[in-house]
């Protein structure tokens, strides 16, 4: 399972969930991989356990597949999910 940290008005957030759908699309069997979306501020006490800095950002158990960097693009990101899906 992967673990999803995002923030709710983050655009780089809204940003991943559109190349999600996006990806989800082309290829429908990664619609099946589970993913727990915990939303850092209202969740901060699972937030603090992990070592990360921006958000989006994708944990497969202890392992970080992916963090979002600031002025990332739509296809930078897009590409990072396919990374992380791939692996998934």
């Amino acid at each position: 399972m992967l673990k999803l940290f995002y923030l709710e008005n983050c655009p780089y957030c809204r940003q991943a969930f559109r190349a999600m759908e996006e990806l989800f699309d082309e290829k429908p069997a990664w619609k099946t991989i589970e993913i727990e979306k915990i939303e850092e501020s209202r969740e901060s006490a699972i937030a603090d356990q992990y070592d990360y800095y921006y958000v989006p950002t994708i944990f497969m158990g202890e392992k970080k597949l992916y963090e979002a960097h600031p002025g990332e693009t739509f296809a930078e990101c897009k590409e990072n999910l396919r990374k992380v899906f791939a692996q998934a």
